[in-house]
């Protein structure tokens, strides 16, 4: 299941699962230069990531399983906060000082994408071919630039609704991978008669409200046209004239109206899920799935979490969105190339795989029952089905694009703006 996507959007999406994790929740250069000395390569390199909770510990447990495998090789690893990850990273990578291997985000469009640092010659081309191979059903593409491999997938994984089914069905509301936009909008009033709200937004947080958007527009424009994206490039399509996006933020309008956010959600930072989710008064948000298997894990075991794809309306078809962009690249003044090609190749193996991907969701390529985490029950008919999209980010051609998206929603939450004027901009931003 080929995908071409993006997140982050998902340094956001690390944002939104940092914020409610430790909760209960109540119920043109190759940039290969770096290996032509001939001199023996240092048995030890740097690996830079951000965990999104203390439970995720996905990279730093590839990292130490390479370790086992290699008899003398030691993997430094700098742990760097999630909330100013993406651009820390990108800052120390443009400034020459970047991390021998480091987590980033493949294609384009965002401060610490792959294909921009590969185009400055600042990333270690791979060219082991088994790197290609394992990469294949990822999507290729998004990790590659003219044709060359630079960095390698951490897993896929659903972006869609994190959601409490069992405290959700304690006050009489039940959602489900079959239900639809008005099944919403019903468990949404049902929500608010009983004190609560059926989803936390952290609507302050562009991250946080581009990623509703995207969740709903899987559906309403990149399910009819999954090549939405290449027509937007070819100027054959637009934001503001496509009738699917226009309906993609008008939803997040009626939700809002509805009372399916918490009060204040047009201002509300990430502690309002934090604060929402240990008291009780919120059943769901928004994020990449495997933030699912790490609140529960960080609960220990009294937390059952489910993933939901956003329910599209009644008699239209729902889709999920698909990523596989959380990636691993390498610097090119790494002193040690072909040890770290190595580790890399390593994350990228089936037996990476299922170390890494447990941050994310699952192993790249995965498409039976049970290979997917508990959690996707409720989403699993549809990832199996092959009726998913990408993440639309990933081939967006800048990171403004996304940013004023998620901006933009907030103005529309306060009254400020309509989804035309947002759509306008995010036109006026892809050029």
């Amino acid at each position: 299941m080929p995908q071409h996507m993006t997140r982050r959007v998902r340094q956001g999406a690390a944002l939104a699962v940092a914020a409610a994790v430790g909760v209960s929740l109540a119920a043109c250069s190759s940039g290969g230069g770096a290996g032509s000395s001939n001199a023996p390569e240092p048995q030890t390199f740097s690996f830079a990531f951000s965990e999104a909770n203390t439970s995720d510990t996905s990279l730093a447990q590839v990292a130490q399983a390479f370790e086992k495998l290699h008899k003398g090789v030691k993997i430094t690893q700098e742990k760097l906060p999630a909330e100013s990850y993406a651009q820390a990273i990108a800052t120390r990578v443009q400034g020459g000082n970047a991390p021998d291997a480091f987590a980033a985000e493949s294609g384009v469009g965002q401060a610490d994408s792959i294909q921009p640092f590969a185009k400055a010659g600042l990333l270690l081309e791979l060219t082991n071919p088994q790197i290609k191979k394992d990469l294949e059903p990822a999507g290729i593409d998004q990790f590659s630039y003219n044709g060359k491999v630079y960095a390698v997938s951490r897993g896929s994984g659903v972006n869609g609704i994190i959601y409490n089914d069992v405290a959700a069905k304690s006050v009489g509301i039940t959602i489900s991978g079959s239900s639809t936009f008005e099944d919403v909008l019903n468990a949404c009033a049902t929500a608010k008669a009983k004190g609560k709200s059926l989803f936390g937004l952290a609507g302050s947080i562009p991250a946080n409200t581009s990623i509703l958007a995207h969740e709903i527009a899987t559906s309403t424009v990149y399910g009819p046209n999954p090549k939405w994206n290449a027509d937007r490039n070819a100027g054959k399509v637009k934001f503001a004239t496509t009738q699917g996006w226009t309906d993609a933020l008008n939803d997040i309008k009626t939700l809002s109206d509805k009372g399916c956010f918490q009060p204040g959600a047009g201002g509300a930072g990430f502690d309002a899920l934090t604060n929402g989710s240990s008291s009780g008064k919120l059943f769901g948000f928004f994020a990449p799935g495997g933030a699912a298997a790490s609140i529960e894990a960080a609960s220990g075991g009294h937390v059952k979490l489910t993933v939901l794809p956003f329910p599209a309306h009644s008699g239209t078809k729902t889709y999920a969105s698909l990523s596989s962009d959380q990636s691993v690249t390498a610097s090119s003044k790494t002193k040690s190339p072909k040890l770290v090609e190595e580790f890399l190749a390593y994350i990228a193996s089936p037996e990476g795989q299922k170390i890494v991907s447990t941050g994310t969701g699952f192993p790249v390529g995965s498409t039976e029952a049970s290979q997917l985490p508990s959690t996707y029950q409720d989403v699993a008919p549809v990832v199996i089905s092959g009726d998913t999209r990408s993440f639309p980010p990933l081939e967006w051609p800048n990171g403004k694009v996304n940013d004023d998206l998620g901006a933009g929603i907030q103005g529309i939450l306060n009254g400020q703006k309509t989804a035309q004027q947002v759509l306008q901009q995010m036109d006026s931003d892809w050029g």
